[in-house]
């Protein structure tokens, strides 16, 4: 399969993705996603979809594919720039911000990149104010499922990846419960490595709604959402601070407030 095919490929699957992520949480909310496109500052864009309702406080979904020139300080840190300043990447990322103390905030992005090489990157994990171990248990489980699903190894190998990954040196916690992280993916199989990711994407569509829906009803007071916030603080430590998707969006032209989707609408620090 020549590289073209597989570029188109891959963003057609994360815009496939994101309709039936939206589609999904529309059902659960009762309200709409709006959305807005972005061009790139090289070529290509995206489209931001965000919904702000009664069960998600807030909710991004953001999809991407756009191509460029790295600028000479930011060639080092990616593969494949030795002889080439090129790239090509396309993917999608989500975060959900619930209402809901007892429902734990949400993190997801799978992504294709190409520059000399090629690889596959993402991820998901989820991060609980109020800690429900059933929760944890099913988010894991349907990942190491997912994992299991490829190859034996990847699960306990990508989750120690998110515990790495999602961590706060300054403060010398894990943000969240985990869930697994990879990066770099190519195993020279490159439909393999494809099919990993998209059940990787319905992974994530399957036990997100399914955790909500059995905690969105529960009430809470002004303590627990009080805690909450200052969680969010963690959220917004790590994604300012060490998120390299973050960092790679702001030094590659990217749209500043697709980029920044991720903060939550509300934080708090004591």
């Amino acid at each position: 399969m020549d590289q073209e095919n597989k570029k188109q490929l891959a963003s057609e699957w994360f815009r496939e993705l994101r309709d039936n992520f939206c589609s999904q949480f529309e059902t659960i909310d009762g309200e709409k996603f709006v959305r807005n496109k972005w061009s790139h500052s090289g070529e290509g864009g995206g489209e931001m979809s965000v919904m702000k309702g009664s069960v998600f406080e807030k909710v991004g979904v953001n999809i991407s594919t756009v191509n460029g020139r790295f600028k000479e300080e930011f060639r080092e840190n990616v593969s494949g720039t030795e002889n080439s300043p090129n790239y090509w990447a396309s993917g999608i990322s989500i975060v959900a911000h619930m209402h809901s103390p007892y429902i734990p905030a949400f993190h997801f992005n799978t992504r294709f990149i190409a520059t000399d090489e090629q690889w596959f990157g993402g991820g998901a994990d989820l991060t609980p104010t109020i800690i429900n171990d059933d929760d944890v248990e099913e988010f894991h489980n349907t990942f190491r499922d997912a994992c299991n699903n490829h190859d034996k190894s990847y699960y306990q190998n990508f989750r120690k990846q998110c515990e790495e990954y999602f961590f706060l040196p300054h403060r010398n916690e894990e943000r969240g419960k985990g869930g697994i992280f990879f990066d770099h993916m190519n195993t020279g199989d490159w439909k393999k490595d494809f099919e990993f990711v998209k059940e990787v994407g319905m992974a994530f569509l399957k036990v997100v709604p399914s955790i909500i829906k059995k905690r969105k009803d529960i009430g809470w007071d002004e303590n627990e959402k009080n805690l909450q916030l200052l969680k969010r603080g963690r959220y917004v430590e790590f994604n300012l601070l060490w998120d390299r998707g973050t960092q790679f969006g702001l030094k590659t032209g990217g749209n500043t407030e697709a980029i920044l989707m991720s903060m939550p609408p509300e934080a708090k620090w004591d």
